[in-house]
């Protein structure tokens, strides 16, 4: 009789330490080497990039994820939140997207897929792509733009907007209409 005690103790033992010895091997993470491109060195989730000048912050960038390759000047960008802060000339700027790039030489930022702009006076810009030239505190493209404001509905193939003073100019292809009537430039 003790020794049947005995086997079956020994038998239980061995089932619980490969059933925890399973479970540990389960839950452990695909190591980060296979995870990550072979040409990036680092990745962060949640980066936040800043422009500071003069000591204020004229912009923050939120990604989910940053991934810096290995010239380390550029970093691959997902899920964007970029905020420019309100000036003396004009309110705030925030722009999202879904993807971008971000060079820390030229601290100018490549916006990619969905591009949404918005300021604080309500005027609104989708489109595809939008290069932000930080020498110059100018939003790029030339793409289709959707643009609106309040009664106003414009589209256009290429636009510029200055962030300092909010002025757009829209380059071609400009089709705008206001609360019901028609235009064409």
């Amino acid at each position: 009789m003790a020794l049947a005690i005995l086997v079956i103790t020994a038998i239980i033992g061995i089932v619980a330490a490969i059933a925890l010895k399973g479970s540990h091997q389960a839950a452990l993470p695909e190591p980060v080497s296979r995870q990550l491109p072979q040409n990036i060195d680092m990745a962060i989730h949640n980066a936040r990039f800043y422009e500071v000048r003069e000591g204020t912050a004229v912009w923050e960038l939120v990604a989910k994820q940053a991934e810096y390759d290995k010239n380390g000047d550029v970093a691959n960008l997902s899920d964007i939140r970029m905020e420019f802060a309100r000036t003396a000339t004009a309110g705030a700027i925030t722009v999202t997207a879904a993807q971008g790039t971000y060079s820390s030489k030229s601290r100018n930022v490549a916006l990619r897929g969905k591009v949404h702009v918005v300021t604080e006076t309500g005027v609104i810009f989708d489109t595809e792509t939008v290069d932000y030239v930080a020498a110059r505190s100018l939003f790029r493209t030339s793409d289709k733009v959707a643009f609106r404001q309040q009664r106003l509905t414009l589209t256009a193939r290429g636009m510029e907007l200055d962030v300092k003073s909010q002025k757009a100019r829209f380059l071609k292809d400009v089709d705008a209409g206001v609360a019901g009537s028609k235009s064409h430039r």
